[in-house]
């Protein structure tokens, strides 16, 4: 029996690698400015660790980080590349995934979705519809909103409502599908890609059976 030392720099990185590393950053002047209490960011965080740390694709301890910027281009698009962007002397890595929450309506002080679309390498509308639809369901004015979500780098960000209801409808919707996103992002192997995988191995088996002629 042999014990071997594992440097202290190394378990370091192993137990980032391990973290799944969120941010939830809430947008709103009147929170910022001390005015209100922010409700839907602290939600917000409590149902992406309930959900993300739960799930077996992920299998991974969830860290999250919380973060309060006025309605103000700028400032939001300052956090996200904090939070999205490798740099040298960082003091933390990327995000893993960044939901925000706020400033996605007709308001003229709404610009999360401007302060967004900018920084993303490649949209993901897919995410955006499932918030859409499920949304309608509950109320017609769930067409005024206009989130954004889309990769940059390693990190996905999606745009959420900024009022607790919304938050809770549109989180659900997309939950389902999150874990095995993000499972693709970090190039992780996915429980789900892998039942994808058996399935059309045993279809194409069953079908080059079915081919062979009978002796």
């Amino acid at each position: 029996f042999s014990c071997v030392l594992v440097p202290a720099c190394l378990r370091v990185c192993v137990e980032e690698e391990m973290a799944l590393r969120v941010g939830v950053l809430t947008v709103s002047d009147r929170v910022s400015s001390g005015e209100s209490s922010d409700k839907s960011g602290p939600l917000l965080a409590q149902r992406a660790k309930d959900v993300l740390s739960k799930h077996l694709v992920l299998m991974r301890e969830v860290e999250i980080e919380s973060a309060v910027v006025p309605d103000e281009v700028q400032d939001i698009q300052a956090i996200l590349k904090r939070w999205s962007d490798w740099s040298e002397g960082a003091e933390s890595t990327p995000k893993d995934l960044i939901l925000t929450t706020g400033g996605t309506g007709f308001a003229p002080r709404d610009v999360t979705p401007e302060a967004t679309r900018p920084l993303l390498e490649k949209e993901c509308p897919g995410l955006v519809v499932a918030m859409l639809v499920e949304s309608l369901k509950h109320t017609p004015h769930a067409m005024l909103s206009r989130p954004a979500a889309g990769i940059r780098g390693s990190t996905l960000i999606i745009n959420l409502p900024g009022s607790t209801k919304a938050v809770e409808e549109n989180f659900a919707a997309i939950s389902v599908a999150l874990p095995h996103g993000l499972a693709l992002l970090s190039q992780k192997p996915s429980p789900l890609a892998t039942q994808h995988d058996l399935k059309d191995t045993t279809s194409s088996s069953s079908s080059s059976s079915s081919d062979e002629p009978s002796q």
